[in-house]
């Protein structure tokens, strides 16, 4: 069985790709972004993935920005989303997680396995 494709996006290039190398091990298919304008152009250019990992903060449209964006967006306003954050608050409606950086692995590998996120993979390949 195929892992799905998640898309990350992060300014930040070392987390960015840290991240990307972890999921790859495990058998994610992984695209990489890094803004929300970035994030924005591939998604509407490319295949849908089935789990966003979004840091809130970032130059240029941040999450908060990217995240109106998607929802605002009928193709892409169902695709799940972990927001990445330093910050304790989550300003963020819907999103599926909420993890804090520095973003522990066993967290993140828990995070997208998800049941609940398994069940709207599910129902965006349909």
């Amino acid at each position: 069985m195929s892992h799905p494709e998640i898309f990350v996006v992060d300014d930040d290039r070392g987390i960015r790709e840290t991240l990307g190398d972890v999921l790859r091990d495990e058998g994610y298919r992984v695209r990489l972004a890094r803004d929300g304008d970035e994030a924005l152009t591939l998604l509407r250019a490319g295949e849908i993935p089935q789990l966003i990992l979004l840091d809130l903060s970032m130059p240029g449209m941040g999450g908060l920005e990217f995240r109106r964006a998607q929802l605002d967006d009928p193709r892409l306003a169902e695709i799940p989303v972990v927001v990445l954050s330093a910050d304790e608050r989550n300003p963020l409606p819907d999103v599926a997680g909420w993890l804090r950086k520095p973003v522990e692995l066993d967290a993140l590998l828990s995070a997208v396995r998800d049941d609940k996120l398994r069940d709207e993979r599910s129902r965006l390949q349909r």
